[in-house]
């Protein structure tokens, strides 16, 4: 009865989402330490899960843009199981960690893919999440790891190419930023809402 009550619990999807320290349990040790810095907070994938998918049932495809180890993508799922959650991100050994946490909780609409977003068609999504993934290229900030290249001029080229790519996405089309202080969302997409203070803010485009 012992062990049928632990399996029990290990797929209890309600267990896993009850704390973020309960949710890191599904990565490795080396993945948790870089939780607190790197990854997005309970509270705060949900809140920003709440306004790229405002109403439940919405069949919606949502971006997290460099999305780690999938944790955002990981939230967003649980709380709308009628959206489908894209994480794009350049380091292959993240997007791992971020397939096996996936199989682990059975999420059918969570889906992870390793590349550079430079090279990602943003019109196959209809809203997007950016926890300010491209700081790491600056001077003296706290690296993931040394597996990719990283410079102050690749920060300028990303930021561009987001800008661009999010200025050519139709009216309707959400955004949420997180820390994202410096970072330019282009004309036409008004500011609807702030939490954190002012670090997590929602984006419609008008």
């Amino acid at each position: 009865m012992e062990e049928v009550a632990k399996a029990n619990k290990e797929f209890d999807m309600d267990h896993w989402f009850s704390s973020d320290v309960q949710l890191h349990q599904l990565y490795p040790r080396e993945m948790q330490i870089l939780a607190a810095r790197h990854w997005t907070p309970l509270r705060v994938a949900h809140q920003a899960t709440q306004f790229l998918v405002p109403h439940e049932g919405e069949n919606v495809k949502i971006l997290d843009i460099g999305s780690g180890v999938g944790k955002f993508c990981l939230v967003g799922a649980y709380y709308r199981p009628q959206a489908s959650f894209f994480g794009v991100e350049q380091r292959k050994h993240l997007v791992g960690h971020a397939k096996d946490a996936r199989a682990m909780l059975c999420l059918k609409n969570v889906h992870f893919f390793a590349m550079n977003v430079t090279e990602l068609d943003f019109r196959q999504f209809d809203h997007f999440y950016f926890y300010n993934s491209f700081y790491e290229n600056l001077l003296d900030t706290c690296k993931i790891d040394d597996t990719i290249i990283c410079s102050p001029h690749l920060y300028n080229y990303y930021n561009r190419v987001l800008y661009k790519k999010l200025e050519a996405m139709p009216a309707g089309t959400r955004v949420v930023t997180f820390h994202c202080v410096g970072v330019k969302i282009p004309p036409g997409y008004l500011l609807m809402e702030e939490h954190e203070g002012t670090l997590l803010q929602c984006w419609l485009k008008i």
